[in-house]
């Protein structure tokens, strides 16, 4: 990054409950893990991203490690502040003496109270930031997808995360009807651990959890190309001695069957409020998929099956609200639902 303007950093931040992706000139510059490591005695950082996600579960007393966002907003302001100085420092890496002015826009779930949008502009100035402009993440998804927002057309997006679901539909450069369900990939990620312990006697942690979840994740027990059996080892419950078992993607799927017709309820809440001319626009085009939740197997399906209306995934779901992002901080002077 020997090129990085010293004078007008702009950067656009996806600041996600399970990771934070920074976009600079239109790139993805910062994938990492939204998860610092700091020293308990001290407070110091001493990892941040991938690394303190691998010491996650992992650690002694002398070290925490600690995810600044729940349910898409911050709970931890202090380790939130680390974090995004830290994730920006990867960029440019460099000491220098003075700091640039920095113009950011920042994608926030679309539920987000007054307190919690305070909380995200608070951590970003404290990190360096000049100005500071909020997208709401189910518009950052529609930019990203490449949806024209501005036109007099109903659009639907769906965008879930790792701590919230977005449903909304846009119209005209607005958010028309919308809802935020804190069900999404954490509580996916939960409903597993809770199985194994419940169904195999086995405990795992997060981790293992999230990597069943990805290898055998799935909206429906019958899928055309089942993905293979996981094998996942652990301690047995009662004797702690380490078992070895099989995880189909019918067992993930029945597991993840209520929290995923949460996410349904809600949706349906979302179409009952559409004015009848955008139901129309939706019913001619799609309802768009986003987010790391978009990728159980089987979910657009299950989808279309139940509302009867075409289900899309984006091309690149992890990365459609970062993209849009993106967009937003080229264009802030053009796009009026930019929040300062």
């Amino acid at each position: 990054m020997g090129l990085f303007s010293f004078f007008n950093q702009e950067l656009a931040i996806d600041l996600g409950t399970a990771n934070t992706i920074i976009t600079y000139n239109d790139k993805i510059v910062v994938d990492e893990p939204s998860i610092v490591a700091i020293d308990r005695h001290t407070g110091k950082l001493i990892a941040i991203g991938d690394k303190a996600r691998q010491m996650h579960g992992k650690t002694h007393d002398n070290i925490k490690t600690i995810r600044p966002l729940r349910d898409g907003v911050i709970a931890d302001f202090n380790a939130a502040e680390l974090m995004i100085r830290g994730l920006i420092k990867m960029i440019n890496p460099r000491p220098r003496l003075f700091s640039p002015s920095m113009r950011m826009v920042i994608a926030i779930p679309s539920g987000s109270t007054e307190v919690e949008i305070r909380a995200v502009r608070d951590s970003s100035e404290h990190a360096g930031a000049r100005d500071v402009y909020m997208i709401y993440e189910p518009m950052a998804a529609a930019l990203g997808i490449g949806l024209d927002v501005e036109a007099p057309e109903g659009n639907m997006v769906i965008d879930i995360g790792g701590g919230t679901a977005e449903i909304a539909v846009i119209s005209l450069s607005g958010i028309v009807c919308n809802k935020s369900v804190r069900t999404a990939g954490d509580v996916f990620t939960a409903d597993i651990m809770e199985y194994m312990r419940h169904q195999h006697n086995m405990r795992i942690g997060e981790r293992t959890a999230e990597d069943i979840k990805i290898n055998v994740g799935a909206a429906l027990p019958d899928l055309d190309n089942p993905p293979p059996d996981y094998i996942v080892k652990g301690p047995h419950q009662m004797t702690s001695l380490p078992i070895e078992i099989p995880v189909s993607y019918q067992e993930i799927a029945h597991c993840l069957d209520k929290s995923i017709s949460k996410i349904e309820v809600a949706i349906l809440q979302v179409l009952e409020e559409t004015p009848p001319e955008l139901y129309k626009d939706i019913t001619n085009s799609f309802i768009y998929l986003a987010g790391g939740g978009s990728l159980l197997r089987g979910l657009d399906r299950r989808l279309m099956e139940k509302y009867n209306i075409p289900v899309k995934v984006a091309d690149d779901p992890l990365h459609a609200v970062a993209r849009g992002t993106g967009i937003a901080l080229k264009n802030v002077t053009r796009f009026s639902f930019l929040m300062r």
